[in-house]
């Protein structure tokens, strides 16, 4: 089956499948996704998410991004096909291994190293040091127990119109289990409530991959 061919029947599972067919990579992407699910952490972003990326960082014309997880590169490789071309992304993680993965496909895809910073370090200990209302997107790509906490200071660095991302909040169908109380469900749980409670945000929850939860920043 195609791309272009319609699902077939017979469920979501089906549908996902299809919406990944559709998300056309480049063979450098193949090779990221391919070193990225043997690395520690969450598994890459799926196709459909990572074709999602792409359009969305292309809609608000982005120049400057900043990823929390870097996703072995492929989180970044979404992003910088749709940036903007002078546009820098500001990649930062916790996992040496991880950030290896994700220069190896910045160099194999041919990325300049002036678009891409690639930081080793935590939220904690890396959000003070950029700058607030200066990002048009903010990624969140890694484990939400890693940036739960700082959420606030994630919201901060967007810009007016900018876009908020999170992926992996509906994995596994934990966070509408009431029964479910391991720690990373309740982080989920308390990200999905703080953006949602928040005025100054418009969201929305898409369910592609492991669920992506998008937030535009308004007045």
């Amino acid at each position: 089956m195609s791309a272009e061919d319609p699902p077939p029947a017979g469920g979501i599972a089906e549908s996902a499948a299809y919406a990944d067919r559709f998300a056309a990579e480049s063979p450098e992407m193949v090779a990221a996704r391919a070193r990225a699910v043997h690395l520690p952490g969450p598994p890459p972003v799926a196709p459909a998410v990572a074709a999602t990326l792409t359009l969305l960082a292309a809609g608000v014309g982005a120049r400057s991004v900043v990823s929390i997880g870097s996703g072995g590169g492929v989180t970044g490789l979404s992003l910088l096909r749709g940036m903007r071309p002078d546009g820098v992304l500001t990649a930062l993680d916790g996992d040496p291994e991880q950030l290896r993965a994700a220069r190896r496909a910045f160099a194999e895809a041919g990325i300049p190293a002036g678009r891409a910073r690639l930081i080793f370090g935590t939220p904690a200990e890396v959000l003070p040091r950029l700058s607030s209302g200066a990002y048009d997107m903010v990624v969140c790509a890694g484990p939400p127990r890693e940036y739960s906490g700082h959420l606030p200071g994630l919201l901060d660095l967007m810009r007016i119109g900018g876009t908020l991302t999170c992926h992996g909040l509906l994995d596994g169908g934990r966070i509408a289990d009431r029964t479910a109380r391991d720690p990373q469900t309740v982080a989920w749980r308390e990200i999905a409530r703080t953006i949602r409670e928040d005025e100054n945000l418009l969201s929305a929850v898409l369910p592609i991959g492991a669920g992506l939860l998008v937030a535009t920043k308004r007045n």
